[in-house]
């Protein structure tokens, strides 16, 4: 009875697990609760910001996430959103002013604005204003100053100027802020513009007879100048097509009133802001309807694309698939305490429907930039983990013991949460860089190297498995040997693809600075894995490393890439630094300690003896 009892319980978890993951997906991706406000179709407005056609969603998390380093603020409370947030920034200044959304790391930074030790790091607007002039003082100095020549409380307050000039360009991205009643404001400019024009048009002398229609029109000029060189973004379409140079912001818009009739959606804007003021939910979700059914009526795909990216933004795929790798670790953990057969199953199946969410939100990409999956530091990181996910997923197909799958997720997990980190520079689906602007070279060269980065990192994690077994006594001879087959198997992938990959970035290069090697240091961060790999396996081959020796050369293999991916991006110098962030320093250098902490403790006797 014990007998079926456990086929049944083997049989019947996997199916069960599936179930469950399937569940919270669905739940997942379900439309968020309604709201008197319809924030989430305000969030999918199109607008023209950095370049690229993006809902007003993306711009209100990116610019949170480079104030605060968090894509909501709690306030009185309660947690509030980013597209909330910045409405209240663009049409009630006064209640955004009070928000703590500047985070302010630097401990003598927040000394000079009057914060003591221990007193929190976060600022509103209106703790900061008192210090504005100060604050501007120190970011000119900075300012003059190479970014490598800027001491740590010089860069902080550099940083903290940039961010201000972020805030205050969205407080003037649909209005001045001291406006009350912008739609008046605007019945009230249409009416100045004739007589205004007319007594521009009636030549100098005769403008000296209308002074107040001359002065009106004058005065709304300098207005919505002001608001043109000012804004944030461009939410005004153009008037004709779809092409995004001519999209347009608020004041740009209002200015060419002046020539010819007023775009309907300036009103439609203006609208939505003053209902927003008065907290008239029915009359902002009025305004917002009929402006998006005519934006999709006259500007269908931007609209369309909008709408897609903001759902994107809102069922975070690599978020969700972060959930599910980390609880297919936690199963296989499990599996080795006890239900062994059972938790491994159900581990794959967590592990195979990660990967399908990891590769759904890999594909959205793709087909929103049109571009290769890598094109920044964010999307290496993102496919990094897909391929270490993918090998893993083939590798445990063929192994069925549970080891590739913890791996694999080990390693699915930690891209992913090094990519929502790397979310705080700001939008992940930035511009192109002139140089990498090329589909043909992304898709060969940079894809080709990144596959040997994940396989390496992959290598390296099963390594980590391997050592780990052995330090708390379950070095199991067969599985040691399984993990050192597939050890070896990844490292000659990683070899292939990142030699290939290396000698098509020579050729490219070739092509784009007339040399095909310059010993760059991202060549040479290329160069040093290709070397490695190759070593590992020639001292394999020749007898001068066994299964623990190739271990421990595996995860100092992790050090190399993570050197050659991250590293040479924080030299600041070199051809290749596209991805600069001082940021990951400091995770580099700890993940190059406990790795060779790891090389360390791995190097001792093992408790059993093994080939």
């Amino acid at each position: 009875m014990k007998k079926i009892a456990a086929q049944k319980i083997e049989v019947q978890m996997p199916k069960i697990a599936a179930a469950l993951a399937l569940a919270f997906l669905t739940f997942a991706a379900l439309p968020s609760r309604r709201a008197a406000a319809d924030l989430e179709g305000f969030g999918a407005l199109p607008a023209l910001h950095s370049g690229r056609l993006k809902p007003l969603d993306t711009i209100a998390r990116s610019g949170l996430l480079l104030l605060r380093g968090k894509q909501s603020v709690r306030f009185e409370g309660r947690s509030v959103s980013a597209i909330e947030w910045m409405l209240d920034v663009m049409a009630r200044p006064r209640r955004a002013d009070a928000y703590p959304v500047f985070a302010i790391d630097e401990p003598d930074l927040r000394g000079m604005l009057g914060r003591r030790r221990g007193g929190g790091k976060y600022f509103s607007y209106r703790e900061l204003e008192a210090s504005l002039d100060k604050i501007e003082d120190q970011y000119a100095q900075a300012a003059r100053l190479e970014p490598a020549q800027r001491s740590r409380f010089q860069s902080a307050a550099f940083n903290l100027g940039e961010r201000l000039g972020l805030y205050q360009s969205l407080q003037y991205t649909l209005q001045i802020s001291a406006t009350s009643d912008l739609p008046a404001e605007l019945r009230d400019y249409r009416a100045a513009i004739p007589a205004g024009l007319k007594a521009i048009h009636a030549g100098q002398a005769k403008a000296r007879s209308h002074p107040k229609a001359l002065e009106a029109l004058n005065e709304y000029f300098q207005r919505y100048q002001f608001l043109s060189e000012r804004a944030h973004f461009r939410p005004i379409p153009p008037a004709q097509g779809d092409a995004a140079e001519q999209w347009q912001n608020m004041g740009q818009a209002l200015l060419e009133a002046m020539r010819s009739k007023a775009h309907p959606a300036t009103e439609s804007y203006a609208q939505m802001a003053a209902s927003w003021a008065r907290q008239d939910f029915a009359g902002f979700n009025e305004v917002l309807a009929e402006y998006r059914k005519s934006l999709s009526s006259a500007h269908q795909g931007p609209a369309s694309w909008a709408r897609h990216e903001s759902h994107y933004n809102r069922i975070a795929p690599f978020y969700l698939g972060m959930i599910l790798y980390l609880a297919a670790l936690m199963m296989v953990f499990g599996s080795w305490l006890g239900w062994r057969k059972p938790l491994q199953r159900s581990a794959f199946v967590f592990l195979l429907l990660a990967f399908a969410v990891h590769s759904a939100g890999l594909f959205f990409r793709v087909v929103l930039q049109g571009r290769p999956p890598v094109t920044n530091l964010y999307s290496s990181a993102v496919f990094v983990g897909w391929v270490a996910a993918a090998l893993a997923a083939e590798l445990e197909r063929r192994y069925r013991d549970g080891l590739a799958t913890a791996a694999g997720c080990a390693m699915g997990f930690a891209t992913l949460l090094v990519a929502h980190h790397l979310m705080s520079q700001g939008d992940t689906v930035e511009m192109m860089r002139a140089v990498l602007d090329s589909n043909f070279w992304l898709a060969t060269h940079v894809v080709t190297i990144t596959l040997g980065y994940g396989a390496s990192f992959l290598a390296c994690a099963l390594a980590h498995l391997y050592l780990g077994r052995g330090f708390v006594g379950a070095s199991d001879p067969k599985a040691q040997t399984s993990l050192s087959g597939m050890t070896y198997g990844v490292i000659c992938f990683s070899l292939f693809f990142s030699f290939i990959g290396t000698v098509l970035g020579g050729i490219w290069a070739d092509q784009s600075w007339g040399r095909f090697w310059g010993w760059d240091p991202k060549e040479n961060g290329a160069l040093l894995i290709v070397l490695w790999n190759a070593l590992i396996l020639h001292a394999r081959w020749g007898g001068f490393i066994r299964e623990r020796g190739l271990m421990l050369t595996s995860v100092f293999g992790g050090v190399v890439t993570a050197f050659s991916w991250f590293g040479v991006n924080m030299l600041g110098v070199g051809l290749h630094s596209y991805g600069f962030t001082d940021k990951a320093f400091g995770a580099l250098i700890l993940f190059v300690g406990v790795e060779l902490a790891v090389m360390g403790l791995g190097a001792r006797p093992a408790s059993v003896k093994l080939k």
